[in-house]
């Protein structure tokens, strides 16, 4: 099994106020830019945006389904030029709210 190359790689930590670290711009990083920068990495979540509210994960529902529905729901979905999620989700509510 081939090992996928780190995307990131750990060092020790560095203490801003003795070391002088840059950016890529030559901009030095201070313990205040520093804090600044993870509180704004923080703020964003990863994936697509939250159906909920920002920052809160949307719960997910799986359901299976014939290869035929899945098929039939993609087709329809690129013909509306929505995702089939959308999609399911319509369908979802509009069942609901006539149950």
């Amino acid at each position: 099994m081939v090992s996928k190359p780190k995307k990131f790689v750990l060092g020790r930590d560095v203490d801003l106020k003795k070391e002088t670290v840059r950016d890529l711009g030559g901009k030095r990083i201070t313990q205040a830019r520093a804090q600044k920068i993870v509180r704004e990495a923080l703020k964003q979540t990863a994936g697509r945006p939250s159906l909920t509210r920002p920052s809160i994960t949307s719960p997910e529902v799986k359901a299976r389904v014939p290869e035929k529905l899945k098929k039939a729901l993609e087709k329809e979905a690129k013909r509306r030029g929505e995702t089939p999620s959308a999609l399911i989700r319509q369908a979802l509510e509009k069942f609901l709210k006539s149950a």
